[in-house]
């Protein structure tokens, strides 16, 4: 079956901060891209036994980005995140791409602060303040996860491939 949503990875490599959020931004596109084209029942239909959806899988992501980035890294707000894997059925898809466009935005303009990623988390995990640098990677390997789901899912719902 050919690809038809492949994109190429990044070829940033202008230094430690640029080559990881660019692989960050990547990872974060190719969740959105899944979404493309598929109506509201398609992006909220549970594909595995598990319940999960791709409309789940961004819901998820939207606190997993205002945690880590601006809970944790960035000390705003307070700790009440659910990452809930069902988005509402009174939120619609627009709503939720809407909503993880903007938290990715948000985590976006912390990173954009950073002078590098030593800089030390607000909020420490346990008794550990991580450094940006671990969240980043956290992050990227988190939204990578997700993107994998997704990539299943979608070739599931209508056989598109490709990252």
């Amino acid at each position: 079956m050919p690809e038809t949503q492949r994109q190429p990875v990044p070829r940033n490599d202008g230094g430690e901060l640029d080559t990881a959020t660019a692989f960050l931004t990547f990872a974060r596109n190719c969740v959105i891209k899944k979404t493309d084209g598929l109506t509201e029942e398609q992006l909220r239909q549970a594909m595995v036994p598990t319940g999960t959806s791709l409309l789940g899988l961004v819901w998820h992501l939207i606190d997993a980005e205002l945690y880590w980035f601006g809970y944790q890294l960035a000390g705003r707000g307070v700790d009440d995140y659910e990452f809930s894997m069902t988005a509402p059925a009174d939120v619609t898809a627009e709503e939720v791409l809407r909503r993880y466009r903007e938290s990715i935005a948000a985590s976006d303009e912390i990173l954009a602060g950073l002078t590098d990623l030593d800089q030390p988390m607000a909020i420490p995990v346990g008794d550990r303040r991580h450094t940006a640098r671990w969240v980043v990677a956290h992050m990227t390997s988190e939204t990578v996860r997700h993107a994998g789901h997704a990539d299943i899912l979608r070739e599931l719902i209508d056989g598109t491939t490709g990252r």
